[in-house]
């Protein structure tokens, strides 16, 4: 018998072919494929493609977590202070591929195509709550500082993709974000 292939392997490999191929290209096969093992074994631990979008979606928005909890400490006493202490580390050549990824989910999810329609106003709605943590206020000023903080985020990140860092870079410095240089 082969090599068994835990759900945490597979995720990797659709977590993988996704940054290579786009998220409109994630199939049981091309995962299998970047595996080396039949695509049973996919549908096997994700049943359906929904599964494993959402699982990959997921998968991506932990990393993402992750990578900005070290910067997250203590509380924000507002939006700007929140994408102060962020942009640095979200405006990397680093960063840039997860966004892609992102932004193509929410194309995905703005044109009604499933089950993006589904899962990106979740996932949205969980980073808002994640980053309310770390503002200071009342549970409502904290999630509409969160969701200013989503909001112009977003917009840099999706300028950051389409027009370059540099434009990106010049509308964070204009918009009090970033620091002059």
């Amino acid at each position: 018998m082969g090599h068994k292939h835990t759900k945490s392997e597979i995720l990797e490999g659709a977590l993988a072919t996704a940054f290579e191929d786009g998220l409109s290209q994630l199939t049981f096969g091309r995962v299998a494929k970047k595996l080396g093992i039949s695509d049973r074994v996919v549908v096997y631990y994700f049943p359906t493609k929904d599964d494993l979008v959402g699982s990959v979606l997921v998968s991506m928005a932990l990393q993402l977590q992750e990578t900005l909890n070290p910067v997250l400490t203590g509380s924000a006493p507002d939006y700007l202070a929140l994408i102060r202490n962020v942009w640095p580390h979200l405006a990397r050549p680093s960063a840039d591929a997860i966004f892609a990824l992102f932004f193509e989910a929410n194309g995905l999810a703005a044109a009604g195509r499933e089950p993006y329609v589904t899962l990106v106003p979740q996932l949205v709605e969980a980073f808002i709550t994640w980053a309310a943590t770390f503002l200071s206020g009342t549970p409502r000023q904290q999630r509409t500082e969160a969701e200013t903080a989503i909001a112009v985020l977003d917009g840099l990140l999706l300028l950051r993709q389409l027009a370059g860092p540099e434009a990106a870079n010049r509308a964070a410095r204009r918009a009090g974000v970033a620091r002059t240089s």
